[in-house]
């Protein structure tokens, strides 16, 4: 059987899958990294990764009979992209049959921070309405969304926000000027002219803190900030500052840097909805990203092109 290094964790149903077609090695938490490798690793031709998790160049490099890296998620930074096709490693990730399910998770945080539906929730289960009503929130319609990265998933949430009555701009490291969306040339210029700032962009190293204290303060004493990308593309102690001393309003966040630990002083605070990175967790997107990590695998092994090749990086 063609044998296969698996570093992230995979759904049960997924690892069943290829089980019957592969031989899997379990190297997500490796006690001897340098023995497994040793071991297995000559004979070693694919990957399997996570959005979250994947093999760094060394690991790459290692695997001397190393085809391809199939991603399970949208998402590819935690793979070393770059070192893999140098070498010629076909890497592939699962776009498109998340998107929706990520577009509604981001409007629906989209539609809770404004309105403050954690508050008041929060508010009810304490029993304090029996003392008297919940503060007023913000209205959506006639609102301002900023969006950072009008890629697939910002523009499905574009869509959404439309029949909302918001109002759409955007950052882009390209303006895509067959949209119907204002480009601004700065996130802060974009952050500026929004009252809700959606991260949307990929969670490339060069991204990193992109949405810092300045963009931010841009963004200002009414604004809200969505995250549903990557935890790492925000300054999350910036973030933590603003939310706490009033530079913003409000936040709903999916993802965090260093999840799954998520600061006590971001949990502390009332004006911030989380959730534990949930974006594109259904029961349906999960069978549809195992059914292309699954068949991206097969078609590479069988000598034909893979259906979602990540393009060409760096």
């Amino acid at each position: 059987m063609i044998e296969l290094l698996q570093v992230s964790p995979l759904p049960p149903f997924l690892v069943e899958r290829l089980q019957a077609d592969y031989t899997l090695h379990d190297f997500i938490v490796p006690a001897d990294p340098d023995g497994v490798l040793a071991e297995v690793g000559p004979r070693v031709r694919g990957i399997l990764a996570g959005g979250m998790a994947g093999p760094d160049a060394a690991l790459i490099n290692r695997l001397e009979k190393l085809e391809i890296i199939a991603s399970f998620g949208v998402g590819f930074d935690a793979t070393d992209v770059v070192a893999a096709q140098a070498r010629g490693v076909v890497v592939t990730n699962t776009p498109d049959v998340l998107t929706g399910d990520v577009a509604d998770l981001a409007m629906t945080l989209i539609l809770m921070a404004p309105r403050r539906i954690g508050e008041a929730e929060r508010f009810l289960r304490a029993g304090k309405w029996t003392a008297g009503r919940f503060d007023l929130g913000t209205t959506l319609r006639g609102k301002r969304l900023g969006i950072l990265g009008l890629g697939r998933i910002g523009q499905a949430v574009a869509r959404r926000a439309e029949v909302f009555g918001l109002n759409i701009a955007y950052h882009d490291i390209r303006p895509l000027g067959d949209l119907p969306y204002r480009s601004y040339p700065t996130l802060e210029d974009l952050a500026r002219a929004s009252d809700i700032l959606l991260v949307a962009c990929d969670g490339r190293p060069a991204n990193r803190g992109l949405v810092d204290a300045a963009v931010l303060a841009a963004l200002g004493p009414a604004g809200c900030l969505v995250n549903t990308a990557r935890g790492p593309i925000v300054d999350q102690p910036a973030l933590v500052a603003a939310l706490a001393d009033g530079t913003i309003a409000g936040a709903g966040l999916d993802v965090f840097d260093g999840e799954p630990a998520v600061p006590a002083a971001l949990m502390e605070l009332e004006n911030v909805v989380l959730t534990p990175h949930i974006a594109s967790s259904t029961h349906e997107t999960r069978r549809a990203m195992a059914d292309l990590v699954f068949d991206n695998l097969k078609a590479h092994f069988a000598g034909k092109p893979v259906l979602t090749p990540v393009p060409p990086q760096g």
